[in-house]
């Protein structure tokens, strides 16, 4: 369980294909001693279990996971190469501040950056997703884009718009992203829920 406030921004430094399962050695601030093997990392949004964990120099750790079809399939951990940069958070402890929203690590799908407006301080980002996931998006509710806990400002039909402060530009991977740039998607939990127990007519 995750809460979409990225901790650190990691770097993959080293990609193996193993059949038909494709490993991601994953440079970070995070100590080596704090990660255990099992562990689950969100890596841009997406939920990924610690393989092994070794130094690299003096402060930079680098933890490996592997990616199974499905994950390569449905997110953009299939486009991720050395040198790409992912935003991180660790799994959520009890106790620990809830300071964005429940977030899983389960990807729904894609969504992709269809306009990017910078303002003196600011950044509005409008995004277009698959039409079965528009459904899950409502204005001023909560959305996961690449790890990143966002307040939706307006949703109309398969598109929807968030505004991103100077901050959350400059501690993600944000900063960077452009018009066409696909993000990993995963829609509120409770809307996730809420559509499907609306399916249900009461006997």
């Amino acid at each position: 369980m995750f809460t979409g406030i990225v901790t650190d921004l990691g770097e993959i430094v080293d990609v193996e294909v193993h059949n038909e399962v494709r490993s991601f050695g994953i440079a970070t601030d995070y100590k080596a001693g704090s990660i255990d093997i099992g562990a689950s990392i969100a890596c841009s949004g997406v939920c990924l279990t610690v393989t092994k964990v070794k130094k690299r120099g003096p402060k930079r750790t680098v933890f490996y996971v592997d990616a199974a079809p499905e994950t390569l399939a449905i997110t953009t951990v299939s486009d991720w190469r050395e040198g790409h940069r992912i935003n991180l958070e660790r799994s959520l402890t009890i106790g620990g501040e809830l300071g964005g929203h429940i977030v899983t690590g389960h990807v729904d799908g894609i969504a992709r950056v269809v306009q990017r407006d910078d303002f003196e301080e600011t950044s509005r980002f409008t995004f277009e997703v698959p039409e079965p996931l528009s459904r899950f998006i409502a204005a001023k509710g909560s959305v996961c884009l690449d790890g990143t806990s966002l307040t939706v400002n307006t949703v109309k039909g398969d598109r929807f718009s968030c505004l991103l402060i100077p901050h959350t530009l400059a501690v993600t991977t944000w900063g960077g992203v452009t018009r066409d740039s696909q993000v990993n998607l995963e829609v509120d939990l409770m809307a996730r829920y809420a559509a499907r127990l609306a399916q249900f007519e009461p006997a």
